[in-house]
């Protein structure tokens, strides 16, 4: 709660800011991340950077807002039936996608049913049975059972809409490389590994961008992109060193941003690989790692320890009981499981992509070292990282890897599901380190389908408690984000998402 109140805080200022100035119309802003979108096909996108990009061009039918409430975007309004068995969207009328093609009702269902057949297909089905067009602008799902979680998945840029005559003349197994979408600005180009470009849709349907451009500028190394910062080479700039805010915060000419995200990093066992099969090496491993020091020295206090496999601003959030750091304990566990000198494994980690991950993959290789775990750490670009993380389990060889997960829908449902059910194991979905527990599985199922909010709640209790005794990961962090800009820079909206948003933005130049 206390991040929201910085969160809002933040954006007040930055609103106030803006607010008493008029917007200068014209202007190319450079925003620097650290990794480059694994694709910009909606179905196909990972990752936050993909979903920044992406949200500027091609719009989702509801909206998450940056003080996380969900909102009509494309479709303006929405009911539920009693029974919750009928959702029926009502769609804004008068929006073309860049290539002139109406959006309506027929462009939702060519999409979804697009969607279907997707890897996270379980964000709407199989519970959406069938889509019906009732009308130009009204679209209705029929569920098989009761879905609390279909509203807040309607907002994730998995289902972000594309035109529909792009998807009939894209040839079959081809993903979508330049998307056409309905948002304010449009695809322009895509550099692979340097930059992706996007331009003012002069026909957008709401209140048009004051930009001409947009570059999103890929620069994996946090000293470069603040230097880039401070040279004036780029306008915006994301995961500022938590050591090197206060000095960018003092200096003339930019300002930090601090804002929460929703994101969890975690360092993954390969489940169904000795020794990781053992509960008692999960937990040693877990024991054996000071995630408080990681959060205080490493990350600045940007964060916390995970209590938890999703982090408090999510709907279905219970505290547990945290593994303190006590490797002495650590090595009594590895000793109990045949261990009591440890053993050899890989840790995989990206570099770039979360605040210091490689520092955090270093300090964790250490502290496992203490209890004679042996890690050697291997790091990849961010898109083969993927992939290679994307193998089913009979050719999967990794031993242990880090990743985020953001829950962008701030549902349990997407925190957990995806990450935790047998039938998500990869390549189908993003249960990459092949975790599978009858019980869970049952109460994953049951939280889709339970509509009262209370009972809910209880549910996905019982499965943190179980995800939490089982050691499913070695539990890491929740992070914040430190971005930065320069004054000139205006109207910004840094994202819980972890987006930095140039929709209304403009250059005081």
């Amino acid at each position: 709660m206390k991040g929201s109140l910085l969160f809002v805080a933040c954006l007040l200022v930055v609103g106030a800011v803006a607010a008493a100035q008029t917007p200068k119309v014209g202007g190319e802003l450079v925003i620097a991340f650290g990794t480059d979108p694994e694709s910009l096909d909606p179905n196909k996108i990972t990752s936050a950077p993909a979903g920044m990009v992406l949200t500027h061009i091609a719009q989702t039918l509801l909206l998450m807002t940056e003080d996380l409430q969900v909102a009509p975007l494309l479709a303006e309004s929405w009911t539920i039936s009693e029974d919750n068995l009928t959702v029926t969207l009502y769609l804004r009328k008068g929006v073309l996608f860049h290539d002139g093609t109406p959006f309506n009702a027929d462009a939702v269902k060519v999409n979804l049913e697009r969607f279907r057949k997707a890897t996270y297909a379980f964000l709407l089905f199989p519970r959406v049975q069938t889509i019906d067009v009732v009308d130009e602008y009204t679209v209705r799902f029929n569920l098989d059972k009761p879905f609390a979680p279909l509203i807040s998945h309607l907002t994730h840029n998995f289902v972000a809409m594309v035109s529909p005559k792009q998807i009939a003349e894209l040839p079959e197994g081809k993903d979508i490389m330049e998307p056409i979408g309905t948002g304010p600005f449009k695809f322009d180009r895509w550099v692979r590994g340097d930059h992706v470009r996007i331009v003012r849709n002069d026909a957008y349907w709401g209140q048009k961008p004051y930009l001409d451009s947009v570059v999103f500028k890929v620069v994996p190394s946090d000293a470069t992109r603040l230097v880039l910062l401070e040279t004036g080479e780029v306008h915006a700039i994301m995961r500022v060193p938590p050591l090197d805010a206060p000095r960018v915060a003092t200096t003339k000419g930019l300002e930090v941003v601090r804002v929460p995200s929703v994101r969890t990093i975690y360092i993954a066992f390969n489940y169904q690989k000795p020794p990781f099969t053992d509960v008692r090496v999960r937990q040693a491993i877990n024991y054996a790692v000071d995630k408080e020091a990681i959060v205080k020295e490493i990350l600045g206090g940007m964060g916390g320890v995970s209590d938890a496999p999703i982090m408090p601003l999510i709907f279905g959030y219970t505290p547990q009981t945290p593994y303190e750091y006590d490797p002495e304990k650590a090595r009594q566990l590895l000793a109990e499981a045949g261990f009591p000198k440890g053993f050899k494994c890989t840790l995989y980690h990206p570099t770039g992509r979360y605040m210091k991950d490689a520092a955090i993959a270093e300090a964790v290789q250490a502290y496992l070292a203490e209890v004679g775990i042996q890690a050697e750490l291997i790091t990849m670009e961010w898109a083969a990282y993927l992939a290679f993380l994307r193998k089913p389990v009979t050719e999967a060889t990794f031993d242990m890897f880090m990743l985020g997960w953001g829950c962008v829908t701030l549902d349990a449902d997407y925190g957990l599901f995806p990450l935790f059910h047998t039938s998500e194991w990869a390549p189908v979905g993003s249960n990459r380190s092949f975790y599978s527990n009858p019980t869970v599985d049952s109460l994953l199922e049951l939280g889709r389908v339970e509509p009262d909010p209370v009972s809910r709640k209880a549910i996905y209790a019982s499965v943190l408690n179980v995800l939490w005794e089982d050691a499913g990961w070695l539990f890491l962090h929740y992070e914040g984000q430190i971005n930065a800009q320069r004054t000139v820079a205006k109207g910004l909206v840094h994202h819980p998402r972890e987006y930095i948003l140039a929709h209304q933005a403009w250059l005081d130049l």
